[in-house]
């Protein structure tokens, strides 16, 4: 390839936190092994999530010499948009952002100091391959969740489109299924919601699956220690392009508002001894209703383990999940005066420093992959309580198939409409949380062992730093 001063990479995320995060950290990755890479983000608004808005403004000084943040303007027409529900609204308003990206890539393609080496895609930005067709440069996926989910919606895909299977069919089935990106046969009931969907929801799901075959290349935010077994599986697949395991893709650094409330509960973690804290946190959409609350209130008091339980309310249109104003009504009475010595109820929790604290034993998680992989990269194991989305699937993997993780639930689903929903009782909590705790798990050894690995994975010369210099050298050969 001829020498030149730039390659110029376009990352489009899709408009969601944990999203947004991982994909900041990419580029820093990608910016820090070679140092001919140039990188813009484009950040788009979700109209009917505040939360993501607020987010992109704090990005607006955050730019480096080679990494840089360009926001999208408010699109009018956005606003307009009417969706049966906020899966489909939220591609309909990244459709209408193609306009957008056509221009900012022809401005890199008219540039005489830079080449556009392609464009790096969210998993719900597929999409943008379109674009990016016109003027005749690659486009990349980013996959930010796992390799074995990744192996699930394309065998979902193809069933559908090679076996003309109607997915709906299977719901309330007790049927299993046979992944290959899985060890163990794959309980119907842990697969996403909206593979059920007998609407438009579904066909779009997995049509973004169809797509990601058509990708120059997949980066996937895992590593070939934790997932080798899937990532196997998508490697020998003769129909998907070649696969980059590049993970953990972390910013462990957490939060830099170290403000009274992060002070407070670090200097209760400093009180408490090693390993004895059982934390609770079920990340920024999580929260339970008033029931179930009491149920865990009940489990963490018979337990009898030191705890940090952050609780949130659910959240009003287009928020995340927020504090509970009077926590003595919603608690089962007398609850704060007996736990006084051993628990602390808090709201928003700093995960990362709570992690990261020696007095951490264990942590009762929703499974979302952002914060599993920080479970690792601290070694503190995990009992699980999905939620929604591919988190179930996260949970059977964790359990079943890499035995990293002890369950409470793995097939418990969060219906964020209805008025009522299973309760988990506080004996199936408690049980949970004891093998959680217990020191002689042998779940406390695999992810300590692991712990170690996810760090070498990225060091020069481990396996994920080497995935990344492959994923530069192919895309250079590509544009030369």
């Amino acid at each position: 390839m001829e020498e030149m001063k730039k390659v110029e990479l376009v990352l489009i995320p899709t408009p969601e936190i944990g999203h947004l995060v991982s994909a900041i950290e990419l580029a820093k990755l990608l910016t820090d092994q070679d140092e001919q890479i140039f990188i813009k983000i484009l950040t788009m608004k979700l109209i009917f999530d505040s939360t993501v808005t607020n987010y992109i403004k704090s990005l607006s000084g955050a730019s480096t010499s080679r990494v840089s943040f360009i926001e999208l303007s408010d699109n009018e027409s956005s606003s307009k948009i009417v969706a049966p529900n906020p899966f489909l609204h939220r591609l309909m308003v990244l459709e209408s952002y193609k306009n957008h990206v056509r221009n900012i890539l022809a401005e890199i393609c008219n540039s005489s100091t830079s080449k556009l080496g392609g464009i790096i895609v969210d998993m719900f930005c597929t999409n943008m391959i379109d674009v990016a067709n016109e003027f005749r440069v690659p486009t990349y996926l980013f996959y930010t969740t796992t390799a074995a989910m990744l192996g699930l919606v394309l065998h979902l895909q193809s069933l559908r489109d090679d076996f003309a299977q109607n997915l709906a069919d299977y719901k309330d089935s007790i049927s299993e299924l046979s992944i290959p990106s899985y060890k163990n046969p794959v309980p119907v009931n842990i697969l996403p919601s909206i593979v059920f969907d007998k609407g438009e929801s579904s066909n779009v799901f997995l049509n973004h699956a169809k797509r990601y075959r058509e990708m120059k290349g997949i980066i996937i935010n895992t590593f070939l220690d934790l997932e080798s077994y899937a990532l196997e599986n998508l490697t020998e697949d003769e129909t998907l392009p070649p696969v980059y395991a590049v993970g953990p893709i972390l910013n462990v650094k957490g939060s830099h508002n170290q403000d009274n409330e992060v002070e407070v509960i670090l200097e209760w973690l400093d009180l408490q001894p090693n390993s004895s804290v059982v934390f609770l946190c079920f990340g920024s959409r999580g929260y339970f209703d008033k029931e179930q609350v009491k149920e865990i209130a009940y489990a963490l008091e018979h337990s009898g383990y030191r705890f940090l339980w952050s609780l949130r309310q659910p959240p009003s249109p287009g928020k995340v999940a927020t504090e509970f104003g009077n926590l003595e009504e919603l608690l089962p009475e007398g609850f704060f005066q007996r736990s006084a010595e051993i628990g602390k109820v808090i709201g928003w929790a700093p995960q990362v420093q709570v992690l990261s604290h020696p007095a951490v034993g264990g942590f009762v998680s929703h499974c979302g992959w952002n914060s599993t992989l920080e479970s690792i990269w601290f070694g503190v194991p995990m009992a699980t309580w999905p939620l929604y989305a591919e988190q179930q699937g996260n949970a059977f993997q964790l359990v079943k198939d890499l035995e990293m993780a002890v369950e409470i639930k793995i097939d418990y689903r969060k219906n964020f409409f209805a008025s009522t929903e299973d309760i988990v009782k506080a004996d199936e909590i408690e049980a949970g949380i004891r093998r959680l705790m217990d020191p002689e798990n042998e779940v406390r050894n695999k992810v300590k062992e692991m712990k170690e690995r996810s760090r070498v994975a990225i060091v020069e010369g481990g396996s994920s730093y080497t995935s990344m210099q492959w994923f530069i050298e192919d895309m250079k050969k590509t544009i030369s």
